[in-house]
């Protein structure tokens, strides 16, 4: 098996992890997420979601993948020292495959904008006949993974580490640009206040539910995507502060895709509750009706391309990593059957919308997509991260001492012992109501 490798800056694990967790979660599914359950209610619980789950979460996966210097699929049994954890990385392997699965497909609607805005085709987008042709679906597909293939046979550094952090300063750049045109828009006041101003009556059981999937989505939690990032980087910093940036990063770019967008709905007469589809019929809107449009729209989605690659780009990363490390394989081979095995994986989700369009798994309306998104975002992502949570602070496992250990490495932001029973009591029950509610 080939050496590992070690990322080669402290940004390049920043923008790389940030990469990760930002990804179409922020800008396709956030947004929607959102319209669906309130606004500003849903963006309230959110955010304290993030600082009371997302946060530690993150921490006790990046401590992980550092202490291992391994793949999801050997990190518990290395740190445990027993062979009854092979379990859970196996779990954490097939919430990788699962993810990608239906992510991929996504990418692809994305690249497929791109190319409309690009060649001058913006005027008819054909949203609901592209996903139901499958040759489009597949096309663009094999395109998303093919390219995908590229980027990760140039090695770690050379390829994903240089290439993510480009496309993310470009991305962030490109958002606060689009989010300051939309707020002059008419109508953009009442898209404002649906997004910003909470309404505490709308707040229920499925919204702190909602809230709480999204930010272990958003946050790639649970099935060591993040763990794998861990696992390539130095100890010089404590990782108490490194997730702490990523997480406001991704909030960053969370926050700027609602104020891109919400205005745009109120001001172009589109439904907010319009779900998954809501990327795709209201940006549109947006740059069809501003001076320069057509080049707006082609960077608007070019740039989406990236934000999703990076995240497609990581769970491919731990794919590898697992192949490489359980057959010995070269990079360019695992990246080979890396890339057919994902273009099969991916085929269920772009049959659902169309061959398989009377197979409903959710109920009357459904699609495969919303039930691979229900198996991953409601749970194998909270699963995943309970396993992380009991692995690092019970004696059967890591335990708490070495986490904390871990946690604390370097220069920067340190946890306190006395957080201790808040990770081993609040935590769990919090992760374990997710779950039950999500059912």
């Amino acid at each position: 098996m080939e050496k590992r490798e070690q990322l080669g800056s402290r940004l390049g694990f920043i923008m790389l992890s940030a990469g990760c967790a930002i990804g179409c979660g922020n800008v396709w599914k956030f947004p929607w997420m959102c319209g669906q359950n309130g606004g500003g209610s849903f963006m309230l619980v959110y955010v304290i979601c993030l600082l009371i789950l997302g946060l530690p979460a993150m921490v006790m996966e990046l401590s992980v993948g550092r202490a291992a210097q391994t793949s999801p699929l050997y990190m518990y049994e290395k740190l445990s020292g027993k062979r009854k954890w092979k379990i859970p990385g196996i779990v954490c392997l097939i919430g990788n495959i699962a993810l990608i699965a239906f992510y991929s497909v996504v990418a692809g609607w994305i690249i497929y904008y791109f190319v409309k805005f690009l060649t001058g085709q913006n005027a008819d987008l054909g949203f609901e006949k592209m996903i139901t042709t499958p040759s489009v679906n597949v096309g663009y597909l094999l395109i998303t993974v093919v390219i995908t293939f590229v980027i990760l046979s140039f090695r770690l550094q050379g390829g994903l580490e240089r290439i993510t952090k480009y496309m993310m300063l470009a991305l962030l750049v490109l958002m606060l640009v689009l989010a300051v045109h939309s707020l002059p828009l008419p109508g953009a006041a009442e898209g404002l206040k649906f997004y910003l101003v909470p309404d505490f009556g709308k707040i229920d059981g499925s919204v702190v539910v909602g809230a709480m999937n999204q930010a272990f989505f958003t946050l790639s939690l649970g099935v060591g995507a993040m763990e794998i990032f861990g696992s390539y980087m130095s100890r010089d910093y404590t990782l108490a502060g490194e997730s702490l940036r990523i997480c406001a990063l991704d909030t960053c770019v969370a926050i700027c895709s609602g104020l891109i967008i919400f205005p745009a709905c109120f001001s172009y007469g589109v439904s907010p509750d319009a779900g998954p589809k809501l990327i795709f019929i209201t940006l549109p809107n947006v740059f069809a009706n501003m001076t320069g449009g057509r080049l707006w729209g082609t960077l608007f989605f070019v740039f989406m391309t990236f934000a999703s690659f990076s995240t497609i780009i990581a769970v491919f990363q731990n794919i590898l990593a697992c192949l490489q490390e359980s057959f010995g394989w070269s990079l360019k081979r695992a990246c080979a059957v890396g890339t057919v095995f994902i273009l099969l994986a991916s085929v269920p989700c772009i049959l659902g919308f169309n061959l398989w369009s009377g197979v409903q798994p959710m109920g009357p309306g459904s699609t495969v997509l919303d039930a691979e998104d229900f198996l991953v975002s409601n749970l194998l992502l909270p699963i995943g991260s309970l396993i992380y949570l009991l692995f690092c602070v019970t004696r059967w496992g890591w335990g708490f001492d070495n986490y904390l250990t871990e946690a604390n490495t370097g220069k920067g932001l340190r946890l306190p012992r006395w957080f201790k029973p808040y990770f081993s009591v609040v935590l769990p029950l919090l992760i374990v109501f997710i779950l039950v509610q999500g059912l």
